[in-house]
């Protein structure tokens, strides 16, 4: 069973860092493409930022400067670091990916999603 697992959220003051990882385990599938999404309580899912499989990166304007996606290919694993953290930040960040085995591409695959909290 394919599954993208998120890690690395939690509780943190503002102004600190966290690093998310989104890994592809359970399967032989590889990540091509991905992106990290946010939704706050009562708000839409937004985009975070986006990779591709080159390695070229996209962002939210609100967020550039602050938030890093980058990927280890070895690893199979997409990261987002994200600094000088703001209550406002405050979300589920979910990953979503496209995976591939071969000839085979298993688009718009998402995470179960990993709470960020910033407190005041």
């Amino acid at each position: 069973q394919v599954q993208l697992v998120e890690s690395g959220g939690g509780l943190v003051q503002a102004g600190g860092s966290l690093r998310l990882s989104c890994a592809a385990s359970g399967s032989l599938f590889s990540i091509n493409a991905a992106g990290w999404y946010r939704q706050a309580p009562g708000k839409q899912r937004e985009l975070v930022a986006t990779i591709n499989s080159g390695g070229s990166t996209n962002y939210a304007d609100s967020l550039k400067g602050r938030f890093t996606i980058s990927r280890d290919n070895a690893k199979n694993t997409v990261y987002l670091q994200m600094n000088s953290l703001k209550p406002e930040d405050t979300a589920v960040y979910y990953c979503n990916a496209d995976l591939y085995r071969g000839a085979i591409i298993l688009r718009s695959y998402w995470g179960q999603g990993t709470q960020v909290t910033v407190s005041s």
